[in-house]
């Protein structure tokens, strides 16, 4: 059961990644570029920084217009956290001191 709901949570989330991922790859892309336009603002003067500045305030504005790609993140994060717990071993349980279920316990090891 447990399997189960790991898949459907897994399938969901890799529709949300799919439905999203043109959203993912522009926020990538314009925040690359803005931290490089960054990188250059730093190292300018004068006129130059006005410039970088400009061309940085529009990149910022295009990577918030990606702000769905927030949404794909997460669902790859729900994904790492599927695929990172799919085999995690279950609690063991505890011996019972009942003895009809140790019977069963020694009854299906003779059979083996």
């Amino acid at each position: 059961m447990k399997n189960f709901l790991l898949i459907i949570a897994g399938g969901i989330a890799a529709i949300v990644v799919l439905a999203n991922l043109g959203s993912l790859i522009g926020l990538a892309i314009t925040a690359a570029l803005l931290y490089l336009v960054f990188k250059q603002f730093i190292k300018s003067d004068g006129w130059e920084k006005v410039a970088w500045g400009t061309v940085g305030v529009v990149l910022l504005l295009f990577s918030i217009s990606n702000i769905p790609a927030i949404l794909a993140v997460l669902a790859l994060y729900v994904i790492y956290l599927i695929y990172k717990n799919w085999n995690k071993e279950q609690p063991k349980t505890r011996q019972s001191d009942d003895p009809f279920v140790n019977f069963e316990k020694q009854w299906s090891d003779l059979h083996k």
